[in-house]
Parts: structure tokens; sequence; C-alpha cells
């Protein structure tokens, strides 16, 4: 199997399946003397871990990551750094009755069709199991870029269902707003709206009861970021930040800045003024607005980048649905294990890790490209 790697100068490698010992990643690239522990991937891969509510799978995993290489006295070392974490609450036999159907939703009929042979158990490759590997990769990217740049990553829900959040100024909004309630209580929808998470949370809970799932959209913002990232052709930055989002599971839509709120706009209403921050040859170029998401041509502007993905509901369901078998009969089927009734409070730190990948990325590409000494990032 081609396709487990991704990004050229900060570089990702990624290995293992749900039901399998463990996820490995294996991350080229990464500049010495980044200070980096395993409690440090712990943060976000806590927030990624199932059983963390009520509201998410109850599948039990620590996460706990091993950092096999890369890392000397608690900084890295410039060579590969390997981390592995291993699966400990595994249940394969809630697959076994299934394994000759294909479940609606899944991979599982594409994957015969391309291989001839499959993972039954959870989804083998396909599973969001392997993005933790990702999202440990995500922390070394998110302390690259925050000590390159003072660059920041904050994801968090928008939407979950027909449920839509008020966030007025997505660049304002912090790691605190989404994690924590105003009352210090865990956010555990991650949303930074808290009228909006009491009807989340409603609306999630009636699903998970009836037994089925539901979907919805987070939005990832990352600011500090220097204009001049991204390349004008075929690596433009808003087409790796796709890439990097579809290569998620569940993800069936991607979109940046106004996104296709474009389609109804005239071009002197969709455009994004320049200004600047006085009449001196060194001031700050900005826009009076951001309906271009931080990025023009495929290059940052230097505004915030605002980028939202479309998530499915959970295809796994426990209501009986119909389908055929391998060889083509009629069946039905009836998923048994624990699967989360909204992907959305569990997707935010996999997204987040995704985009501070490819700035991670583009920076160190640009650093190797353009010269450091004409204004430039």
């Amino acid at each position: 199997m081609t396709g487990n790697s991704f990004g050229q100068a900060f570089r990702i490698t990624t290995a293992g399946e749900s039901h399998g010992p463990g996820n490995v990643v294996i991350i080229d690239g990464v500049p010495p003397g980044i200070p980096l522990s395993v409690d440090d991937l712990l943060v976000d891969l806590d927030r990624r871990r199932p059983g963390q509510s009520k509201i998410v799978t109850q599948r039990d995993e620590a996460d706990l990551p091993e950092i096999l290489s890369g890392v000397f006295e608690g900084r890295t070392t410039g060579t590969s750094l390997a981390i592995l974490i291993r699966n400990t609450d595994q249940r394969s036999r809630d697959y076994s009755d299934i394994k000759d159907k294909y479940r609606p939703g899944h991979a599982d009929y594409t994957y015969d069709a391309k291989y001839g042979f499959r993972d039954y158990r959870g989804g083998g490759r396909s599973s969001a199991r392997e993005t933790t590997a990702r999202v440990a990769a995500g922390v070394v990217a998110k302390k690259l870029i925050a000590a390159a740049f003072g660059g920041r990553v904050v994801g968090y829900v928008v939407q979950v269902g027909d449920i839509v959040a008020e966030v007025p100024d997505p660049a304002a909004v912090t790691l605190d707003d989404v994690e924590k309630l105003p009352d210090g209580e865990p956010n555990i929808v991650r949303c930074p709206d808290a009228v909006a998470v009491e009807q989340m949370i409603e609306l999630i809970e009636t699903v998970r009861k009836e037994g089925d799932s539901i979907g919805g959209a987070a939005e990832i913002v990352a600011t500090g970021i220097p204009a001049g990232l991204g390349e004008p052709v075929f690596d433009k930055i808003k087409a790796d930040f796709a890439k990097a989002l579809f290569s998620l599971p569940a993800v069936l839509g991607v979109e940046y800045g106004i996104g296709f709120g474009c389609v109804t706009m005239r071009g002197s209403t969709h455009n994004d003024l320049f200004t600047a921050e006085s009449s001196d040859e060194s001031a700050a170029i900005k826009t009076a607005s951001n309906r271009h998401g931080g990025m023009l041509g495929g290059i940052t502007s230097g505004m915030p980048i605002v980028l939202r993905a479309a998530v499915k509901p959970t295809s796994s369901l426990p209501i009986e649905q119909p389908t055929v078998t391998q060889s083509g009969q009629p069946t039905s089927i009836q998923t048994k294990g624990r699967h989360d009734p909204c992907l959305l409070p569990r997707f935010v730190p996999m997204a987040e890790a995704m985009v501070a990948i490819v700035l991670a990325d583009h920076w160190l590409r640009h650093a190797g490209q353009c010269s450091q000494d004409n204004g430039q990032p």
C-alpha cells in the first residue's frame, strides 16, 4: 500500500491498523533542539482519545505514546523521530459476524475491489484509530511553528446537525475557549459557543439513544502566520490544506475563508481591501476583511487562516440496515462495537494536527528556498 507519507520538508509516515498492536509515525525534517516529552504529546492525544466523555465512543484506550528515536535529553536531535501508540482495548470479536458483509458508508467494498483482501476488524487501515499517529506528529509541528514564527492552530466545532455556533471572531478563539465552558467545566463538544454546546449535547444524546449518528463541521484557525508561505501553482498551500484535511476519515468537504459563500457575491464586495498600519515602507500590510481566509494565489497573506471541514455522520450503526455479502447476496447488518454518535468532538485535534503539519512543512520549504534577509519569513 502506497500513500502512507505526507509532506516534503516536514514529512510524516504512518503505519498501523485499528485492531493491530499499535500505530506508529516516523517524522523526517524535525529541526534539532525542540523540547519534546511524552507529556507534551499527551495533551493532544488526550483530546483525541476515546472514552473521554459520555458523547464519544467508550473504547478505553490510554493512548500513551512511546518516543522510540529522535529525542535525547528532552530535545529533538534532528534525526528521524519515531513515536508509537499501542492499542490496548481492541474487541475484534465484535466484527467476526460481519466479516463477509459490506458495511454501508465504510471502505469494505472499495478495499476488496482494490486489494482483494482486507482486515475487517474495525476498518483496519482506514479506521480513525490511525490518526493517533498524526496527532502525535501534529504536536511536534505545533512546537516548530510556535518557535519559528509564533504560529498557533486552534480548532473547534462550529456545527452539529442543524445547530450552528455563533463565533464572531474566529482568530480570537483560544484553546481554553474550546476545552472549557465559562464555569470551568470541561467542554465535551469543543464548541466555543456555550449556548450552542447545550443544544449540541442534547442532539448527540438523542441520536445515540436512537442508535443513529449525526454529522457536523469543524473550523480550524491558524494565527501568527507570516505572509509568503506556499507555492503559486501545484503546491498552493490551500491545496495542501485541502489534501491534509481530506486525508482524515469522514471528511466530505473543505472550504476556507468565505468558501462557497462566494458564489452569490460580486467582486466589489468579495475583495478584501488592503491597508497598511502606517505610511512607513516597513509598515505591515493587512486587509480590512478576511474573506480570502488568509491565502491569496496559494500563498499566505499574513491574515488568519480560516478553514472548515464537513464531517459525515458515523457510518457504524447498531440499527439494522440492508446490505450485501462479498458474493453479492442480499443480507442485513448491525454493527457491534463502540462508536462515536458524533465524530466532531474528537475530530478537532486531528484537524489541528494536519493543519500544523502543512504549516511546518511549508515553513521549512520556504526557509530552504528564499533568503531570510528580504523582509519575508
